[in-house]
């Protein structure tokens, strides 16, 4: 039996549980991107829970078209440095690891203090509408196709973001390449329809994965941990399918592990969830296939599960969402035997901001 209680080492980090944070949008940095003193709280909040490690929310790398939400915190200047630097002495004093996710929106994009225009792949409008709870747009817009000069500059952004986050003090940092973002979007056959080398094939669209691995880890050195966050749905299409199946996304898993990439963080709606066109496993069993990387799995996993996906994946760690947020105290008392709560989407309402929350928490105390 794998225990979900001991700790387990990912290159440079040694977690002290097999528990992670899962990377959630909260939109409640300054307007200028700035990380400030609820963050930190927030954030310190799950290391004094016992999350042995805190991924951050998607943080955008550059000063273009990144960002892709109000109040998104960035890591591209040393105001907001400093700020995330307050947030990762708090998580260390509270016995946690944290890496931040570095994420580039594409056509995703609901607000920009930089630019009007999103960019994307190509001239293609994401599916259905953008979350409510992340901003008041109605509409998603339809994206510039980027140019290879905007393409090497998203690869620069990321390359510097992530020596930024290693002189903040993180202990890795995760690339969010899943759920319909811009890394994503290239391998999406929706969303990418380009004729060049970063269309068509599957080795094509990965081209700008593999390059924005090798750039960060060029950035960070050897001695740093780099992972990336991988799916096939987005957020706006949570069904959609690689059409290379099982076979494309191992090769895909394999080409950022022999870019430089230490882990693989794989997400889906149901962390067993067998969704390939082509193949009968998992997003997860397919990446534990896989020799010579880490993994992270997400994908509803709580207290009633927990221990059975640890034994069928072991040596990985197990990345909580939902209950985390209904518990910020998840895995203390799962190690105490207390109760856990369901989620009460209402805390996310009108917008899922870290005040919301702290006033839904405050009226419905105990």
């Amino acid at each position: 039996m794998s225990d979900v209680m001991q700790s387990i080492k990912f290159n440079t980090i040694e977690v002290p549980n097999r528990f992670a944070l899962a990377p959630m949008t909260r939109t409640s940095a300054e307007p200028d991107g700035t990380p400030n003193a609820l963050m930190a709280d927030h954030y310190e909040r799950y290391a004094r829970g016992g999350f042995g490690l805190v991924i951050t929310e998607g943080t955008y790398t550059d000063d273009k078209a990144s960002q892709g939400y109000a109040n998104q915190p960035g890591i591209i200047n040393e105001a907001q440095l400093d700020g995330w630097k307050t947030i990762v002495e708090r998580v260390h004093a509270a016995g946690s690891k944290i890496i931040v996710q570095l994420m580039h929106a594409g056509a995703q994009f609901q607000a920009n203090r930089f630019t009007d225009q999103p960019q994307a792949p190509s001239e293609v409008t994401p599916k259905g509408a953008p979350l409510g709870f992340y901003g008041d747009q109605t509409e998603w817009q339809t994206p510039s196709a980027m140019t290879r000069t905007d393409i090497q500059a998203a690869v620069e952004g990321f390359a510097h973001s992530a020596a930024n986050a290693k002189a903040a003090g993180f202990d890795g940092i995760e690339i969010h390449g899943a759920n319909g973002y811009l890394l994503n979007q290239f391998l999406s056959t929706y969303f990418n329809q380009r004729d060049d080398e970063y269309g068509g094939s599957l080795e094509n669209r990965l081209r700008l994965v593999v390059e924005v691995v090798r750039a960060i880890r060029e950035a960070v050195g050897e001695d740093f941990t780099v992972g990336i966050r991988l799916s096939q749905g987005t957020v706006t299409d949570p069904d959609y399918q690689l059409p290379e199946g099982e076979a494309g996304f191992r090769q895909i898993v394999e080409a950022v592990r022999d870019a430089g990439a230490d882990f693989v963080h794989t997400t889906d709606g149901d962390v067993n969830r067998k969704h390939f066109v082509e193949g009968d496993e998992s997003l997860a069993g397919v990446a534990a296939s896989v020799e010579g990387i880490g993994l992270i799995l997400n994908g509803n996993i709580d207290e009633t599960n927990c221990q059975d996906v640890a034994n069928q994946f072991p040596d990985t760690l197990l990345a909580v969402g939902k209950k985390a947020l209904a518990n910020p105290d998840f895995v203390q008392r799962l190690k105490d035997g207390k109760e856990i709560a369901d989620i009460d989407f209402a805390m996310l309402q009108p917008k899922a901001t870290i005040s919301n929350e702290l006033a839904w928490r405050e009226q419905n105390a105990a």
